[in-house]
């Protein structure tokens, strides 16, 4: 079974940096685009950046210039760099990946690493 684990949340304060951290784990799969997405109570989930195998990426808007998305992919291991963080970046962090094994090709989603940013 494949998972994927989210790591490197916390609390920081604005102007701060955090990198998060997510990686998939199991026995005979492959990694195809991962992305980041982001949570508020009360709202859709919504895209932060997503990084393909071959490494192209895009971001939200919003996330242009201050994060920036990386992977290792003999790791299967995604990050986000956060730099200049901002009260309004707080939110739930959700790694997304698409995965194939032996039964198809599915998205995958981890359980979410919190991220709070004071003022």
């Amino acid at each position: 079974q494949v998972r994927l684990v989210e790591s490197g949340g916390g609390l920081v304060q604005a102007g701060e940096s955090l990198r998060l951290s997510c990686a998939a784990s199991g026995s005979g799969f492959s990694v195809h685009d991962m992305g980041w997405y982001r949570q508020v109570p009360g709202k859709q989930r919504e895209l932060v950046a997503i990084i393909t195998s071959g490494l192209s990426t895009n971001y939200a808007d919003s996330m242009k210039g201050r994060f920036t998305a990386s992977r290792d992919n003999a790791k299967n291991t995604l990050y986000l760099q956060m730099n200049s963080l901002k009260p309004e970046d707080t939110g739930v962090y959700y790694c997304n990946a698409q995965i194939t094994t032996d039964y198809g090709t599915g998205d995958y989603w981890g359980l979410g690493t919190q991220v709070t940013v004071s003022s």
